[in-house]
């Protein structure tokens, strides 16, 4: 795999002038070509990427369930996050990626800014690009003009330029999260599909007693099973129900635990276990946490 340290090397790579600015950069997407396309097949930058891409023909590694439109999409890329462009061979790259602008910046350009914290609040960054952000014509023109902003401000470098980015970078991502929340309710029908897909595969574990091989449930496999991140996954049902994917997932262990208190002869312990819990301590927690019951008050108070 390449790893793509600085954004000089990038520039190199996609065979465009170096960056004016050593931390952060803007270019069109119109204006790429590859040098050596099997760099693409499997690569990660060590610096942020946010790319508003249109007219996407070739096959690229995220959002794989959601391209429905032909308008803007945006993905965000963190650090060390793996990709792939898969490059038909009757095509130049810059021919396949269709047109917009690709943002680049690195992690040292954020400094000691209250952004360098808030960043990682952003679930989108860890959305392992799977799922792409998919833009209004409004919300589209409305982010363009920064990614325009951020590529003019560059241009003249002063002791006002870093802020002057830093808040324009600020506002894009603030717009991003806006227009990802909007866009779990508009696109409601996909989202309540996962939601009862999701919830069919937890039953489904417990059911099968999957825990005594796995382990318990955890929010990572459930994302896998899904084809989502974990990140996007909690934030879905989050939008959806107001509970996060752990939250879904112990309110079933909770229901399947109250099930063989009620049911079964078998000890605290035992049930513990059948739930894939190495500990019934923790178990125990879990569930006084839940029902402000212990296992034990639960039993008696059922019987």
């Amino acid at each position: 795999m390449k790893i793509i340290n600085s954004l000089s090397e990038f520039h190199r790579l996609l065979s465009i002038s170096p960056p004016l600015h050593p931390l952060i950069s803007v270019v069109q997407v119109s204006e790429l070509h590859v040098i050596n396309s099997e760099v693409w097949k499997k690569f990660a930058t060590n610096f942020y990427t946010i790319s508003l891409k249109k007219n996407i023909q070739t096959k690229i590694k995220y959002g794989q369930q959601y391209y429905d439109f032909d308008r803007g999409t945006m993905i965000f890329v963190a650090p060390k996050q793996v990709q792939s462009v898969e490059v038909e061979a009757t095509n130049s790259f810059n021919e396949s990626l269709g047109s917009g602008y690709v943002l680049m910046f690195h992690p040292d350009f954020l400094g000691k800014h209250p952004l360098a914290s808030t960043i990682k609040k952003y679930n989108f960054f860890s959305y392992e690009v799977k799922e792409a952000l998919h833009l209004s014509e409004k919300e589209e023109k409305n982010l363009i003009g920064i990614f325009e902003k951020i590529e003019e401000e560059y241009q003249f470098i002063d002791h006002h330029t870093q802020m002057v980015l830093l808040a324009q970078l600020d506002l894009l991502l603030n717009y991003c999260n806006r227009f990802y929340a909007r866009q779990f309710i508009t696109r409601n029908a996909v989202s309540n599909d996962l939601l009862t897909k999701a919830e069919r595969l937890i039953s489904e574990y417990f059911d099968k007693e999957n825990c005594l091989h796995e382990g318990i449930l955890t929010v990572e496999y459930l994302a896998s099973q899904l084809n989502l991140s974990p990140g996007y996954l909690s934030d879905m049902l989050r939008s959806l129900t107001g509970q996060s994917a752990q939250q879904h997932i112990h309110d079933k262990l909770i229901d399947k635990a109250k099930e063989y208190l009620s049911t079964t002869n078998l000890s605290v312990s035992e049930i513990a276990y059948q739930l894939g819990f190495e500990r019934s301590q923790s178990f125990n927690k879990l569930f006084k946490r839940k029902t402000l019951q212990s296992p034990l008050e639960f039993r008696r108070a059922y019987n």
